[in-house]
């Protein structure tokens, strides 16, 4: 399909936002959000809107049997039930709503209905996935490594640290115990464990945690021995927010404070709200290590790749959306051009393991200057 295809995306944030401009010139795009505030600035720039609630599934459903292809941007509780809706109608899907419910629980339901969606196809989840699927098919993978984070370019105490998005989206991270496997056993660990220091270009000293990101990596390649993720803050944050954790202020059950039961996690999350609030204007930044080892052709072999990306002071737009509402973008074109076309519900690496698809993915990200530099070294 060509420019006549109508792609409608569910979600007008940080991240729709800028899938929606990138989409428009060559698609036809609508934009659908419950909060007419954050449509108003796509209606200016010539964008058709609809105010819709995601919650009202039978209204979703209308909406969307319109669409050629619905692009899910909600947030994370949201999400699963607004894919399953979508899949309901037979309309293909490519989703960051990064939710917690397994997506692989609805791949019957897109088959049965003869439709396709294309999950966690974002940044971290996301390219990360495209990159190992592209390599499980080229090498015999022994360990594969993740190392990611987004950061405010300013560091301001005491947190040192700026969230594009919720900070109970961010807490969460910090409270999910992580998986992830080791010499081909799995473990689960608390989050924020296993602290190490790494060092990047442009920005120094990062300090790496374990973080719960690999989702369906871990099924995906059970035989992958050693596979892990972990997220990057400045140095001194983990701690800070270790020592909350362990305090009981990210706990959700309710206590008594005088008369009245408050969340602890709700009132850590009201207090974070403006000290973690990213600026419209405040430099920010994306940092993401791959790294993939093992054997290819019957020698050692390593390939990393380095993703490093600002904000773009021409468009406004953030590093975060860009690195991932480009990538998700580059899923609507893939879908589009037939590029993929197997029904069900697949994440990013079943896609990167088809022939062009992550090629594809890497060229419409690099035209859109996020680039990744990738080293590979082979021993003899």
């Amino acid at each position: 399909m060509g420019s006549e295809a109508k792609v409608m995306v569910l979600g007008a944030g940080m991240v729709g936002h800028v899938m929606a401009l990138d989409l428009a010139p060559h698609f036809q795009v609508v934009v659908l959000d419950h909060d007419t505030g954050r449509l108003k600035p796509l209606e200016a720039r010539g964008l058709s809107t609809q105010v819709v609630d995601f919650k009202q599934t039978q209204a979703l459903k209308t909406a969307v049997t319109e669409a050629d292809v619905v692009v899910g941007a909600v947030p994370g509780y949201l999400g699963f039930e607004t894919l399953k809706a979508v899949l309901e109608t037979g309309t293909p899907v490519v989703d960051i709503s990064f939710f917690p419910e397994n997506a692989s629980e609805l791949h019957a339901l897109a088959v049965e209905n003869q439709t396709t969606a294309l999950v966690d196809f974002g940044v971290a989840p996301g390219m990360d996935n495209l990159i190992l699927g592209y390599w499980s098919q080229r090498a015999n993978i022994e360990k594969f490594e993740c190392l990611v984070g987004g950061l405010p370019r300013q560091r301001n105490l005491p947190y040192e640290y700026k969230a594009p998005f919720s900070p109970i989206d961010v807490i969460e991270e910090y409270t999910r115990p992580a998986r992830f496997r080791r010499l081909g056993q799995e473990i689960v660990k608390e989050a924020l464990s296993e602290p190490e220091m790494h060092h990047f270009e442009k920005v120094g000293h990062l300090e790496a945690f374990l973080t719960d990101g690999l989702r369906s990596l871990l099924s995906s390649y059970p035989q992958i021995p050693n596979m892990v993720e972990k997220t990057l803050r400045y140095p001194g944050h983990r701690a800070k927010m270790e020592t909350l954790r362990d305090g009981g202020f990210f706990n959700n059950q309710p206590i008594k404070v005088g008369n009245q039961e408050i969340i602890p996690l709700e009132a850590t999350a009201a207090l974070l709200l403006k000290q973690w609030e990213l600026g419209p204007q405040e430099e920010e930044f994306t940092v993401m290590r791959v790294s993939v080892a093992g054997q290819k052709a019957n020698q050692a072999w390593k390939t990393v790749y380095d993703l490093y990306d600002e904000r773009d002071s021409k468009t406004g737009f953030s590093s975060m959306a860009r690195t991932t509402g480009f990538t998700c973008a580059a899923g609507v074109h893939l879908f589009l051009s037939k590029r993929f076309t197997d029904y069900g519900v697949f994440p990013p690496e079943k896609v990167g393991e088809k022939t062009g698809c992550f090629e594809f993915v890497l060229e419409y990200l690099a035209e859109r200057g996020v680039h990744y530099q990738l080293s590979e070294t082979v021993a003899g």
